[in-house]
């Protein structure tokens, strides 16, 4: 049993990260066929990894993937699971970061613009391509893996995925306040160790964080800091 449960966990951390790197492509993807516009999907600073799609397929994998189900019962329970799941991601990241990464207001099919009926339903799609198709030739590749070198790999990506974290973390923070400042009219100069924090660097990885106003709206911070641009 105890075997079984650490291969189990070695197998959740490839299912992480690959899962969060396809979770990347499709939001990319997604966004440049709704939009026509390609921009970064990323959730992380360096690495090409958009986790809530890791973190969501994992769970998917733990809860629905041992035991055979219908693909109308794995596409309903893909979206009950993966909306919840979006939902309490969004106020952890929120509570994180003290900004929110998405907002489905636009929609007009959302609830507190969390999660939305058209990403819920790919959520329900999502069940079905991981259970279905992905997880057993991941699977075999996991299996085929020398042990030692699956371990090493692990523990390196496991090492990154922490530093990745905090820089995401202190970048994201000097962002916001940067731009807080400025949205108040505080023209500060940039301190010397944060200069490596570009507002160009941050506004090509992550164009979507917003600010709270004034009046408890939400600002986005390209809008204050590149105003003039």
């Amino acid at each position: 049993m105890e075997k079984e449960n650490k291969e189990l966990i070695h197998r959740t951390i490839w299912y992480f990260f690959i899962f969060s790197v396809i979770g990347l492509i499709i939001e990319t993807i997604y966004c440049y066929i709704t939009t026509g516009v390609l921009e970064s999907r990323k959730g992380l600073l360096w690495g090409p990894f958009c986790p809530i799609y890791g973190v969501g397929a994992a769970i998917l994998i733990l809860i629905l993937g041992e035991k055979e189900y219908p693909i109308i019962k794995l596409f309903i329970y893909g979206i009950i699971i993966g909306s919840l799941l979006e939902y309490i991601l969004s106020y952890g990241m929120e509570a994180i970061y003290s900004t929110r990464f998405w907002d489905y207001t636009y929609t007009n099919m959302d609830i507190n613009g969390r999660i939305c009926i058209p990403y819920s339903i790919m959520w329900g799609i999502l069940a079905i391509f991981v259970i279905k198709i992905i997880k057993p030739p991941i699977d075999r590749m996991i299996g085929k893996m020398e042990l030692k070198t699956r371990n090493r790999l692990e523990v390196l990506l496991v090492i990154f995925l922490i530093f990745d974290v905090l820089c995401t973390f202190c970048a994201i923070t000097v962002y916001k306040e940067r731009a807080i400042k400025k949205y108040n009219g505080i023209e500060t100069e940039i301190k010397n160790e944060y200069k490596l924090i570009k507002n160009e660097r941050m506004l090509k990885t992550f164009p979507n964080l917003r600010i709270k106003g004034n009046n408890g709206e939400e600002v986005w911070i390209r809008d204050v800091l590149f105003e003039d641009k």
